[in-house]
């Protein structure tokens, strides 16, 4: 038996270059993502979510609109057959569940299109309310916008759009690797979309914004925001919406994002957070570089996706979902490129365990 030797070791295979992508590539020490080409901040703030798509896919803008659309109709075509997918109390296992019963055949977008349409079933579940069939004409992001709460403003989708871009892949992420790990394997596109809602899920890749909300709501005012945070700091709590594992620079998503929020207050629409978001993060930055002064710890995309995605009247529930939602576009264009160019990942492991007498 030949025994194959593997001196070279990274815990959790940080610096490990597992793949070549065209799809995006995160700069930590600069602070900037590009995406297919296009610096996040030019592209969120200028295309819509089916450009982004049309962008990873190669494809017209209009036919990844279609494709989308066609997705919505899918997810609402398959809700009477979820069984109890849907009663779950937390949202991210009710897409688990739901997306689990999406044919293997469905093109990519069409999945991406579907997982829009069964995040919002749940929440009008959760609510008390019947799902809303889609909009056929309308763009994805006011679609699932009123899908969720039975209406949408220009102004709101714009600055929901915004966020789906903004999202829409980072890098070889938990979930993405996830999702070519198992398409690395022959498994099918479906499979590796539940997998990677199951790694999106962990509190310490997806993320929890609401708490952020709930920081926000706890400090109240600007004037109290210094206090408060070194009262959190000094229990031994960590600032919510502070910190990434690969920027270390104010992360670039936070910035389009604050500047979505600029452009909804701009339209009337006023969110009463985004000032006081702006003075939080202010004094966190100053809390946290007396206490950290060898760590940059600046806001990451949690901080103003809890505002935006409040903003424009989503429920904290549905905030991780609406997060799959958007990344799922990304999840299925690296499964593409994983199936083109990649083999079967099947990373090493070092024994350190006791050997027989």
């Amino acid at each position: 038996m030949t025994t194959t030797k593997t001196t070279l070791m990274s815990n959790g295979l940080e610096g490990v270059i597992a793949a070549e992508t065209r799809l995006s590539d995160v700069d930590g020490e600069r602070g900037r993502l590009i995406l297919c080409g296009h610096d996040v901040e030019e592209l969120a703030l200028r295309a819509s979510f089916a450009e982004a798509c049309g962008l990873f896919f190669e494809i017209p803008t209009a036919d990844a609109a279609a494709a989308l659309a066609r997705g919505r109709l899918l997810g609402f075509d398959k809700l009477p057959r979820l069984g109890d997918a849907l009663d779950a109390k937390d949202g991210m296992d009710a897409l688990r569940a739901a997306a689990a019963h999406l044919p293997d055949g469905a093109p990519p977008l069409e999945i991406v299109g579907a997982l829009a349409t069964l995040a919002a079933a749940w929440s009008r579940r959760q609510a008390g309310e019947a799902a809303l069939p889609p909009d056929a004409t309308a763009d994805h992001a006011s679609d699932y916008l009123r899908m969720v709460r039975g209406t949408a403003t220009p102004a709101t989708a714009l600055a929901l759009n915004a966020y789906l871009v903004t999202v829409i892949d980072h890098g070889m992420n938990a979930s993405t690797f996830t999702a070519r790990v198992v398409a690395s394997t022959g498994s099918d596109l479906v499979s590796s979309v539940v997998a990677a809602i199951g790694a999106l899920k962990g509190p310490l890749h997806g993320g929890a914004p609401g708490p952020v909300l709930d920081m926000l709501d706890a400090i109240g005012e600007p004037p109290r925001a210094e206090a408060w945070l070194e009262g959190e700091l000094a229990a031994g709590r960590r600032l919510m919406g502070m910190g990434h594992r690969i920027y270390r620079v104010r992360d670039p998503r936070a910035a389009v994002l604050e500047r979505a929020l600029e452009r909804l207050e701009s339209s009337g629409a006023r969110s009463s957070r985004l000032a006081l978001a702006r003075a939080v993060e202010h004094a966190a930055e100053g809390v946290l570089s007396k206490r950290h002064p060898e760590r940059a710890l600046k806001a990451n995309v949690e901080f103003y996706t809890a505002v935006l995605l409040d903003a424009v009247g989503l429920p904290r529930t549905l905030f991780s979902p609406t997060f799959a939602v958007a990344r799922a576009a990304g999840w299925c264009a690296h499964v593409a490129e994983q199936r083109a160019h990649g083999r079967l990942i099947r990373p090493a492991s070092r024994y350190v365990g006791r050997m027989p007498g």
